[in-house]
């Protein structure tokens, strides 16, 4: 006979993109009071979990999954104090809190990335991936950007391709990085010690790329009219690397400390890959791995 299921097993995870949810003091912006104060209506609906889309500070060029600052609430839709107000209201009604962990990438305004670009000696110039042209001075190889275009941008302060899997502003952590990953679960720790009880991660299978930058290869099958730009090359160096799954388990480490939390990913691959995510005899992955493949079926 099977244990009780978890929370997560069997309850509702209801997404809340906050800035356009409840605006409580007029000024355009949907904030966290909003979803505190309609915390008795998600409950009546049969909500279990609230998923906050990203409400870290951020230029906002990507709905804010381009942030500045990992342990903070961008003053338009609060404060810590609101978000502590938060967890209060929705645990005392046996309701969960995520929030949106946008693992693969900063903002290129997060000061860890103006550190990285301001030499080629600053001690977090690795945190993220950067890499000297081709012989024309063309990009290191021919990956490409989710929103089309290449995915290597030039910057002109230290003469070096910087990678981006989304938008130029939005430059990928370099997870192979120790120092990375040690501010990074620090991070995480900061909400999970406030009482958040779990994350959602962003763009779970791109966080790390090939060490050696081969280029993809083509994709026979690509079609413009049903594929985003990046379909035009099979993912086979930048999506889905075996060295992700290592990232997941120790970030799996990080979270099972504080007991009853949870991970889930996004995961866009074929459902025998998807299930890797879970773990292996190595060690346990995410608590669930999201199938967005069935959100895109036709």
């Amino acid at each position: 006979m099977h244990g009780a299921l978890s929370w997560w097993q069997e309850g509702i995870i209801y997404q809340v993109v906050v800035r356009s949810f409840l605006d409580t003091n007029g000024d355009g912006n949907g904030d966290l009071s909003g979803v505190i104060n309609r915390l008795d209506y998600l409950q009546w609906l049969g909500v279990h979990a609230i998923w906050l889309s990203p409400i870290y500070p951020s230029p906002l060029g990507d709905l804010g999954y381009d942030l500045t600052d990992y342990t903070a609430v961008h003053p338009d839709v609060g404060t810590l104090e609101d978000l502590d107000h938060l967890l209060e209201m929705a645990h005392s009604r046996g309701m969960k809190i995520l929030l949106d962990w946008v693992a693969n990438h900063t903002s290129d305004h997060h000061p860890w990335f103006q550190e990285s670009r301001s030499s080629r000696d600053n001690p977090k110039r690795d945190w993220y991936l950067w890499r000297d042209p081709g012989a024309d001075g063309s990009p290191p190889n021919n990956w490409v950007s989710i929103f089309g275009g290449s995915g290597w941008t030039w910057d002109h302060t230290t003469d070096q391709y910087y990678y981006h899997t989304f938008l130029e502003g939005q430059p990928d952590l370099n997870w192979r990085h120790p120092e990375v990953q040690r501010a990074m679960f620090d991070a995480m720790r900061f909400w999970l010690d406030r009482g958040v009880d779990g994350f959602r991660i962003d763009a779970t299978c791109l966080l790390v790329s090939d060490e050696q930058f081969r280029d993809n290869p083509p994709n026979p099958d690509f079609d413009p009219s049903t594929q985003l730009p990046d379909g035009a090359l099979l993912a086979e160096y930048t999506r889905d690397q075996p060295e992700t799954h290592a990232v997941l388990r120790m970030m799996r480490q990080v979270v099972d400390a504080y007991g009853d939390r949870v991970l889930l990913g996004e995961i866009y691959l074929p459902v025998d890959k998807l299930v890797t995510y879970y773990g292996s005899d190595e060690g346990a992955e995410l608590h669930l791995p999201i199938n967005l493949n069935l959100s895109w079926l036709a």
